[in-house]
This record gives C-alpha cells, sequence and structure tokens, in this order.
C-alpha cells in the first residue's frame, strides 16, 4: 500500500510498505481521512520536541487525526467491529500502570502516540493498524471530514471545559487557529461572550466569518474583564500575559505549547487566587466530542480549507496552501488511490 514516510528534517516521500496485519486485539481500518496538524509541522522542520528527547525518530509516518472504516479484525476482536466506521485515540497507554488503571492513559510515561512516537505508525496510510480499544463509532451524521476533526475537537473540548464557563461569562481565546477556533465554538456553544486575540488580517477575518464579533490584536484589545483566558497560541509570552488579563478568581487554560519554554509569574497567579489548568490530549473529550458533533451542537466544517491527496501532504506541510483552498487554517488529507485531486 502507499504510505507518506518522512525520512528526515524536509524530506519525504510516498513509499509502497507492507499491507498492515492486525495484531490480536488490533483491527486494520482503511483510512478515509487525516488532518494535517502544526505538530505534523514541526515534525517536518525538525522542531519536535520528541525528536530531541528520544521519543520519536525518522523514518516515521504520520497522521493522528483520522477517520475511516474497520477493513479487518485480529484474533480477539469481535466480527462486528468489521464495516464499522471509526476514530481513533491517539494516545495508547501500557493499560498496566497506576495512571492507565485511573482512566489517565494519555499520560502514561510508557504510552504510544499513533503517528507521533516510535512504534505506532500513523494515519498518512491507505490502511492503519489500531488496537480495537482505542476506537470510538461515528454515527451517520458524522463523515470522515467530520470524524477527523473528533481529536483536535476533543483537546478543544476539554480546553472548554477546564474555563468552567457558564452563560454569560467572558472568555478570551488567544491564538484562533484550528484548535483556538473550535475552544471558541465549544465556549460559544454554552452561552459565553468570546472573544479572539491573534496577529493576522486573514485568521481575524476568518474568525468573524463563523460568527465571532470579538476580535482584536494585542494591541486593539479592549479592557475588559475575562472571567476565564484559553491560550491555544504557540507564542511564548502568551501564557504570561493570560495570567495577566484574567480576572481575580478566574480561571487559565493552557492548551498551547510554544517552541521554547514559556513562564509565568506564580506570584500573580496565587495573588489573583486563579486556577491554571494545561490540557494535553482529547482522549478523555472524544465521545463527548463525537456527539457534539452529531447533535449539531458545534459544526467545525469551515475550519477545513481544502482536501488533497497523499501525493500532496509533504507540499502542505512545508507551506504550500492548495490554489483552490478555502480560508480554514486545516487542510485534509484523503490517502485513497480513488481520490484524485489536480493541483499544480
Amino acid at each position: 500500500m502507499r504510505a507518506f514516510v518522512l525520512t528526515a528534517v524536509g524530506r519525504y516521500e510516498v513509499q509502497e510498505v507492507p499491507v498492515p496485519v492486525p495484531a490480536p486485539g488490533e483491527v486494520v481500518v482503511d483510512v478515509e481521512r487525516v488532518g494535517l496538524c502544526g505538530t505534523d509541522i514541526e515534525f517536518f522542520t525538525g522542531e519536535m520536541a520528541y525528536l530531541h528527547q528520544g521519543h520519536s525518530s525518522y523514518p516515521m509516518r504520520l497522521g493522528h487525526e483520522w477517520a475511516g472504516r474497520v477493513a479487518a479484525v485480529g484474533a480477539g476482536v469481535d466480527a462486528a467491529w468489521t464495516g464499522r466506521r471509526v476514530m481513533g485515540d491517539t494516545m495508547l497507554g501500557c493499560g498496566t500502570c497506576r495512571r492507565c488503571h485511573r482512566g489517565h492513559q494519555h499520560v502514561c510515561d510508557k504510552r504510544q502516540e499513533v503517528g507521533v512516537r516510535d512504534g505506532r505508525p500513523g494515519a498518512l496510510a491507505e490502511q492503519l493498524a489500531i488496537p480495537v480499544s482505542s476506537l470510538h463509532v461515528l454515527p451517520d451524521t458524522v463523515d470522515a471530514a467530520l470524524g477527523a476533526l473528533v481529536e483536535p475537537g476533543g483537546n478543544a473540548l476539554r480546553a472548554a471545559q477546564a474555563a468552567e464557563l457558564q452563560p454569560g461569562d467572558r472568555t478570551l481565546v488567544l491564538g484562533p487557529g484550528t484548535i483556538g477556533l473550535l475552544v471558541a465554538m465549544f465556549a460559544r456553544a454554552v452561552g459565553a461572550e468570546v472573544h479572539l486575540m491573534g496577529k493576522t488580517d486573514d485568521s481575524l477575518t476568518f474568525a468573524r466569518a463563523l460568527g465571532f464579533d470579538h476580535v482584536w490584536r494585542q494591541d486593539t484589545l479592549p479592557d475588559l474583564p475575562f472571567d476565564a483566558v484559553i491560550d491555544a497560541s504557540n507564542a511564548a509570552h502568551l501564557p504570561s500575559l493570560a495570567l495577566d488579563l484574567v480576572e481575580p478568581g478566574g480561571r487559565v487554560v493552557y492548551i498551547g505549547l510554544a517552541g521554547e519554554p514559556s513562564r509565568i509569574d506564580t506570584r500573580t497567579l496565587a495573588l489573583k487566587d486563579v486556577t491554571a489548568v494545561g490540557i494535553l490530549s482529547a482522549s478523555p473529550g472524544l465521545d463527548a466530542t463525537i456527539h457534539a458533533y452529531a447533535e449539531k451542537v458545534v459544526d467545525p466544517r469551515p475550519l477545513v480549507a481544502a482536501t488533497v491527496g497523499l501525493e500532496q501532504a509533504g507540499r502542505v506541510l512545508a507551506g504550500w496552501r492548495p490554489p483552490h483552498a478555502g480560508p480554514g487554517p486545516k487542510i485534509h488529507v484523503d490517502p485513497r488511490p480513488s481520490f484524485e485531486v489536480k493541483v499544480p
């Protein structure tokens, strides 16, 4: 089968690789849609911390935001899984440690991460082998495009929930990228007054097109009390700004990661009696995200600017934007041989 393989920093190939065979407890999925995200770009550029910590190495197969249909099952797996439309958790805990037993497999020290850490190839291929325990069934109202948005949506949902917003609360989301916009959508769905802060005209214009009227640059941000501030950016200075901007007694949520250390003054945290929450992984929020999409609580479809074939994935990671792309921040890949896209 064809698979997209990152062979070194900035280097990639679409290779013919062996078709996966499901091990006991696993299934093989026909992949229908894969989202490219900032983590994938960091692997492409060589900036991703896991490369320097020994968790990941080249060659590697990316792809952790995916949806597809079960094609085959391994020993011990109910044959009824065959044909089901699914997406899967990125974080695969060892299943035996204290954290896994407490339902925190996404922070298991021995975890695998699909398409991220060594040992578990990602979904940028025609097929993917994955433990059945990581699967989440997609209802008919959640198609492949929405299915591939469940993983980023789960991260965003957890961030919005961590802010503990009530109807009428005012929240500020820093960074109107895919995660930031999804956070804003979930915050709006509970009745919060949502403000977004970004740095480019295109991103702010797109946020307005999604119905968010309160969009700002840092130098135009109004002097308002924010009950919660959610940092969904990759800027090292914004975690500190989030703490400065939040109301005393409020909450700051950190889901964005900078490429260098970002610091906050814990004296400010204590003196303002602020609660700070860090979010890693969509794992605990996947089912709720699928439900929100199925019930149209939020509609993330406008975030997908274009869908390309497997052969164009490397160009997208290198910064190329398809000429037919819409204004959204997310690019999807359809790795199926039947999918064709004609681009220059």
